[in-house]
């Protein structure tokens, strides 16, 4: 089904973006105004700029989730009943681990189990989702749950399809800059170096480690392989260990130009989590402890999860945000005003906007910055391969001159 990239107000006057998917641009069209959306620019994606997704069956991802949700609303709302709703969203739904749990989930409804707890026996479902079910049950407002819900996956998916734009870059460039330097190596390298070798010159300390490197790469290619691979195992399961996960955690944070993009994505996810928990109904406690399960960072999540005890004992929430050190001043301090204004959800919906742009902004910024700084560093790689090259024939040619 063809995707549309839209840019629209809602009813609260705010510009929002996504994507959605319909036969055509009039039902995509059709679709947002039911969502009490007014449409601004609607277009169909194409592959280059259609949202990133990488679902090939595995656990689905955020688009995968607003899709659930935002159909589930328009077919509830169209009076569709709830078990007729499950059955039409497993035969709709692309994701086979995700349709597989709503067809569990409408077996466990049929036998008149609540929706909630039939949610909750599925791995896959997040806890966040069920909370706001179980809220949006306890309430009589499911629709408006779910409607929340597939708000703030559709913002996430955003979000994380950005992120990942800006690491396709320079991943292809670093394979491009490998398979050149491996041809180098093996194709161009070898015919200089038995030149060298009839020659029986004395070579430069650069052109030996080249050649030598050369040589290796050819005769002993194995073994780096099995290093490479070796070293990818062992970063990944150290990366799992607890040490390991709050190392990369901090360099995640203090990385040049990564570790703003972090803390903002952080923020906005934060953000729009605890705005949407809160509006729902649930305790500012439990809002904390489905947020910090969300988060990415381990010393994000342990700052938050540290700062479920301080509520507890009566400590607004903005004083362990502003403690822990890892926020930033905007964010506690809306968090600040929305405690003293009692309007603490609005405020964090408006701060999540704010940093959902500075996310865009900061991808942009960040594949700008790389783009030169790949680009160096691939030319000194292929340049000390030259120089190797070419020093021992700048030495033959000045022995020449000196005859």
């Amino acid at each position: 089904m063809p995707s549309f990239a839209y840019e629209a107000i809602n009813s609260r006057g705010t510009t929002v973006k996504g994507n959605i998917e319909a036969d055509n641009i009039d039902k995509a069209q059709a679709m947002l105004k039911s969502q009490e959306l007014i449409p601004v620019t609607v277009k169909e994606t194409s592959a280059l700029t259609k949202d990133i997704s990488f679902d090939i069956g595995g656990k689905p991802d955020a688009r995968a989730y607003s899709i659930f949700c935002r159909q589930f609303v328009s077919m509830t709302q169209a009076g569709v009943s709830l078990i007729d709703a499950l059955n039409m969203l497993s035969e709709q739904t692309e994701n086979k681990r995700l349709q597989k749990a709503i067809r569990e989930i409408q077996a466990d409804v049929e036998k008149g189990e609540s929706l909630t707890v039939s949610m909750q026996k599925q791995k896959i479902m997040p806890p966040l989702l069920c909370s706001m079910v179980e809220a949006g049950e306890a309430s009589g407002s499911l629709d408006v749950a779910f409607d929340r819900m597939a708000t703030h996956f559709e913002k996430d998916a955003r979000i994380k399809a950005m992120v990942k734009k800006a690491a396709i870059y320079p991943i292809i460039v670093i394979i491009v800059a490998i398979a050149v330097v491996i041809v180098m190596l093996r194709m161009v390298i070898p015919t200089f170096s038995d030149m060298f070798k009839d020659m029986g010159m004395e070579l430069p300390a650069i052109t030996k480690a080249v050649v030598a490197l050369s040589e290796f790469i050819g005769e002993k290619w194995y073994i780096l392989i099995a290093v490479v691979v070796l070293a990818v195992v062992g970063i990944r399961a150290f990366k799992k260990s607890s040490t390991g996960e709050m190392m990369f955690a901090k360099i995640g944070l203090k990385l040049p130009l990564f570790g703003s993009l972090t803390i903002k994505t952080a923020s906005a996810r934060f953000a729009r989590t605890i705005s949407t928990l809160l509006a729902a109904g649930l305790p500012l406690v439990d809002a904390v402890g489905i947020t910090a399960d969300i988060m990415d960072n381990k010393l994000i999540r342990n700052a938050l999860n540290a700062s479920k005890d301080e509520i507890v004992q009566g400590t607004p929430l903005s004083v362990p945000l502003k403690q822990c050190g890892l926020f930033p001043p905007m964010v506690y301090q809306m968090t600040r005003i929305g405690e003293e204004s009692g309007d603490i959800e609005g405020l964090l919906e408006k701060l999540a906007d704010y940093y959902d742009e500075e996310v865009e902004m900061a991808t942009a910024s960040l594949m700008a910055a790389m783009e030169p700084m790949i680009i160096i560093v691939l030319a000194a790689i292929v340049g000390t391969l030259i120089g190797a090259v070419m020093a021992p024939m700048a030495s033959m040619y000045a022995g020449l001159d000196n005859l």
